[in-house]
This record gives C-alpha cells, sequence and structure tokens, in this order.
C-alpha cells in the first residue's frame, strides 16, 4: 500500500496531536475528510460511482452478466471483485507493484460483500441451479491518499444502489426448452436493495488512541489497524486486523464501539445524498470521473 517518509520529530507531533483529539488538518479523531460521491459516470455499466474522500479517488462501475450459479447455493446469485490498482495513484504501484494489494482488496470485499445478509442474493436468481445473475463490480484506484478500504466500500453501496438490472422473461418452447428474453426497455428493470450493504469502517491506533480515515502521515505513526464492516443498524459483519503491530483486547473494545457508531452514523447522510441526487434526474450536473 501506498506510505510516505515521517520524520521521528513529525511523529511525535501527530501522536500529540492525536491525544488532543486535535489532527493535523483540524479533525477530531472520529471525522471523516470531505467526501464527494457521484453516480451513474459511466455509460457502458449497469451501475457506477466515483468518490473523493480527500485526495483519495476510486471509480466502481458494476456490471450484470447472466451465468450460472455455484453448486452450493442453486438459488442464489453472487458478486465478483476486482480491484485494479492504477499507476496513476502512486509510483509503488508501476508495473506489477499493484497486483498484491489489489488481490488483498477483492478478497475482502468479497468477504464483507458477497453474502446474503449484506445483498440479496436470492433476487439475483433466475432459474434455480441454471442462471443467475452475476454482478462483476470493478474498482479503479485513481488517487491514493490513504483509507483505501472505506472509500471503495462506500463507493461500492453507491454503484449498487444506482445498479439496474433488465427484467428477464422466461418462456418454453413445445420441446420444454427454456429461452431467457431480457427487456428492452430501460425503466423495466429491477432494482437492489442496499439497505443492509455495509460500509467498511477502519481505525488506526496511534499512540494510546484510535483514529478514522487516517491519511497516510497518520498512517505512517500507526502500528496496527482494525478494519470494521458495519450495517445501518450497528452491526459488525466482518472486523480484520492489519499491520505488523499488536493490539491489547481493551483497544480491541474500544476500536470496536467506535467503528459500530461511526459507520452506524455513515449510512443515513450516504443513503439520503444518493436518494436526493437521484431525485433531481437529468436536472442534476455531471462532473464525471475525470472531473
Amino acid at each position: 500500500m501506498a506510505a510516505v517518509q515521517v520524520s521521528e520529530a513529525e511523529k511525535v507531533y501527530i501522536i500529540h496531536g492525536v491525544r488532543d483529539d486535535l489532527r493535523l488538518d483540524g479533525r477530531g479523531c472520529e471525522d471523516y475528510r470531505h467526501m464527494e460521491i457521484e453516480t451513474d459516470v459511466v455509460s457502458n455499466t449497469d451501475g457506477s460511482a466515483k468518490i473523493r474522500l480527500g485526495h483519495t479517488d476510486v471509480l466502481v462501475g458494476v456490471k450484470a452478466e447472466i451465468g450460472k450459479p455455484k453448486a452450493m447455493v442453486p438459488d442464489e446469485g453472487y458478486l465478483e471483485f476486482f480491484v485494479d490498482c492504477s499507476a496513476n495513484a502512486t509510483p509503488e504501484f508501476e508495473g506489477r507493484g499493484g497486483e498484491e494489494l489489489g488481490v488483498e482488496l477483492s478478497n475482502t470485499l468479497c468477504k464483507v460483500f458477497n453474502n446474503r445478509h449484506s445483498v440479496d442474493l436470492r433476487s439475483l436468481c433466475i432459474c434455480p441451479g441454471e442462471n443467475c445473475w452475476v454482478l462483476y463490480v470493478d474498482v479503479l484506484l485513481l488517487q491514493c491518499d490513504g483509507n483505501l478500504f472505506d472509500a471503495i466500500s462506500i463507493a461500492i453501496k453507491a454503484a449498487l444502489f444506482n445498479t439496474r438490472i433488465p427484467k428477464v422473461h422466461i418462456s418454453e418452447d413445445e420441446e420444454g426448452v427454456k429461452e431467457i428474453e431480457l427487456s428492452d426497455d430501460p425503466y423495466d428493470c429491477m432494482r437492489l436493495n442496499v439497505e443492509n450493504v455495509p460500509c467498511i469502517v477502519t481505525l488506526c491506533k496511534i499512540g494510546h488512541r484510535h483514529v478514522v480515515d487516517a491519511t497516510l502521515q497518520e498512517k505512517a505513526c500507526s502500528v496496527a489497524s482494525l478494519l470494521i464492516s458495519v450495517t445501518h443498524r450497528g452491526t459488525v459483519t466482518c472486523v480484520r486486523k492489519m499491520g505488523g503491530g499488536s493490539l491489547d483486547p481493551e483497544s480491541i473494545f474500544e476500536m470496536t464501539e467506535a467503528g459500530k457508531r461511526v459507520g452506524k452514523a455513515l449510512h443515513v447522510p450516504l443513503m439520503e445524498l444518493l436518494q436526493k441526487e437521484e431525485s433531481l434526474g437529468k436536472k442534476r450536473q455531471k462532473v464525471g470521473f475525470l472531473g
């Protein structure tokens, strides 16, 4: 992951600031940076979204295709994730530098989102055991300034909210062979219920306290992080510890409670923003993913 060099004096300054609940940019320990979200930014997808969190830029596109359901769950569809770390995001991603991070991000996203508690996977089933919708979620990191997991999860929720899946009509011929027909009407579509889709909150341990939405400078001062996915009800669906340092049980409990509190508070304004943007229809001003 992208990193910056921080001197010992800078580390002491950052740690003391976090101790007093005052970070370099004036935020408190549980505050996010300014966030900008825009949906429907890529025309050749079934759903898309772009987020800018501080100077972290993420673009997400969702493409729905008909596939075969998995043998263990024949009555459910599923999601596939692919993360591309653009070399423009940071020099460390040049060549094959971003492949390892891309795989790590994809695996984590699959654990967080690809389950029936996050997305109604049964609604993606067309014919049990034969056909289902497969949602290919492609994530492109355009610029990296820390807190990738949080930014990506918010962008994925926004893109899934924006996703429109064509209605399917199944007919049988005289021999009993099923034929699948997709509706050509763009308004005759199925929408996903994203109410239970979680958002990821990453808390970084700095000194004796923890912070939300850490910048690269703050990340350099952190010994360990706790990644928590939280639903709109404050339910924790996934927890992962990252970093080489250790966390004592008391710190884990405090960070988990803070993650639940911050994550629950994040969902309400996010859904209000997405619904408001959609209500504007064609009147809304589009910036685009190069804006």
